[in-house]
This record gives C-alpha cells, structure tokens and sequence, in this order.
C-alpha cells in the first residue's frame, strides 16, 4: 500500500508549523531539505537533533526522504566532486539519525555518450556515493528529468548497490519528452521514492539547457516559463491512472510525495493533491 508525503519545504513554512501542517493534511510522511538552514548537517547539533525528531515523531509523521540537491551541475565537474561527495556523505549519515534511508539529488545530465570523460566522473563520483549509502543501510536516490529513462538506466546498470531513483514523472514530461509510466517498468529494479507532480512542456528544448539555466542561476534571456509549466497534479500532461498502476505492477509500496514548487497557495495546492492521490489509489 502506498503511502502520501509532502516535500514540507513546498509549504514555505517555519520547520514545526510545516510539519504540523503535513499531519494537519493527513500525510504519512515528509520529505526535508537537508543542504542548508535547520537541517544543514555540518550545522546540526544533537540539541537540534532531538527537538526536530521530537516535532516530527509528535506530529505522526515519518520521514519519507531528505533532499541533499547540492546545486550545480551535480557531479559532473571532477574538481567540484571530494567537497559535494563529503556533504553528501553527511547527508546520508543524517538521513540515518532521522530513521529515513533514502536521500534524493540531482546529478547533473548523464551524456548519451558513455565513453565521453563527463561520463566517466559522473560515474566514478557515483560509485564512491553508492559505497556510501551502502555502509548506512541507505539509498543514494537520483532523481528522473535530466534524461531519458533508458540513458538513466544505462547508467544505473554499472553502478553497485546504493545508488537508486527518485521517480519524478513530471520532470520527464516536462524536459525530456519522457513517458514516465514507461520510465516506472524500466527503472522498476531502481526506485525507492517518487514525486507526485505534473506539467506540460510548451516548447521542446535540450535538457542540459534546461539544467544549465538551474545550475547558473540563469542563462541571457532565457526564460523558463517559455518552455514548461508546472500543474497541479490531473491538470498536467502525466497519466496518473497509468502511473499509479505501473508502481503497483511492478510491486513499488513506499511513498508517494507530493512537490509543489509554484502556486500562491502551497497549502491548497497540496490539499488537493492529497485528494487527488487518495481517489485515484
């Protein structure tokens, strides 16, 4: 049986009321960002420790995955890579104390070509983060948009145990041009955490574009808003009848965590979305 979760952060909320709020809504979990801020784990003391399970465990709620995005162009610079594995290192050694084995990122575009020296470093970065994951009883958790399914597979299929998927569907139909209900049979052996979130994509363009314009904060003149849009989920272009089915098949029962990043009303939003999930599960 799945269960619900809501990146807290969507609701742009001091931590506890956003995490009361979560339970308020009747989500089972909540998935953190752990980068910076309150949960920054070069910052965390065990007093701080202490007070944020204490919120979480009183409100209910369990926590469904922590974001450790780093930002950038993830790990595809080597010289960037020993500082961004080592916090993501902490990450995962946080993700443990909060009882949650799954930390989802970003990490950067995988090249279609697999000999090129890009490929290589992301690979190389990936295998030291799966070790990792491995020696906390966690996951590494890719998240789906910056190429296609297959690519992503491809590159999986090399990699040891540790490094999984983050199933975002509304990346893929957003960027890629990607089925997501294909991409939940072909990553089916990989994925440990989902986003409930949809759009549609306005004007075709080449997904390292599309990440660039994230990792440098902006790109001359190109707009974002002219290439896709994000929607409340059932207002978008995922299948969510299909999607849904497919993460039954293929046996998947962890969370199902709702991402809302625009919107006036986060709260809103994401009271619909939960609606929406449970009516169509």
């Amino acid at each position: 049986m799945f269960k619900t979760g809501i990146i807290a952060d969507c609701l742009r909320l001091p931590f506890r009321e956003s995490i009361e709020k979560c339970a308020e809504l009747g989500a089972d979990g909540v998935q953190l960002y752990a980068v910076s801020g309150l949960l920054d784990p070069e910052a965390m003391t065990d007093d701080r420790l202490r007070e944020i399970k204490s919120v979480i465990k009183g409100s209910g709620l369990s926590v469904s995955a922590l974001c450790g995005d780093l930002g950038g162009y993830g790990f595809s610079v080597e010289k960037d890579n020993d500082l961004k594995i080592e916090k993501s290192k902490k990450i995962i050694e946080l993700a443990r104390l909060l009882d949650c084995n799954v930390v989802t990122t970003h990490i950067g575009v995988v090249p279609d070509d697999d000999a090129s020296k890009k490929y290589e470093v992301m690979l190389e970065a990936c295998e030291r983060l799966a070790g990792i994951a491995a020696a906390n009883g966690a996951y590494f958790a890719i998240e789906t948009g910056p190429e296609p399914a297959k690519r992503l597979k491809k590159f999986l299929d090399r990699l040891p145990c540790g490094i999984a998927v983050n199933l975002d569907p509304a990346n893929l139909v957003m960027v890629t041009d990607d089925d997501p209900v294909e991409a939940v049979y072909t990553l089916k052996d990989y994925i440990v955490h989902t986003h409930v979130k949809d759009g549609v994509m306005l004007k075709k363009a080449d997904p390292k574009v599309i990440y660039d314009y994230f990792a440098e904060g902006g790109i001359g003149d190109l707009r974002l808003s002219d290439y896709f849009l994000e929607t409340p989920p059932g207002e978008g272009k995922v299948d969510f009848d299909r999607y849904f089915a497919a993460l039954k098949e293929i046996g998947y029962d962890g969370f199902l965590t709702i991402e809302r990043e625009t919107g006036a009303d986060p709260a809103d939003d994401i009271k619909r979305a939960l609606k929406f999930i449970k009516d169509k599960i």
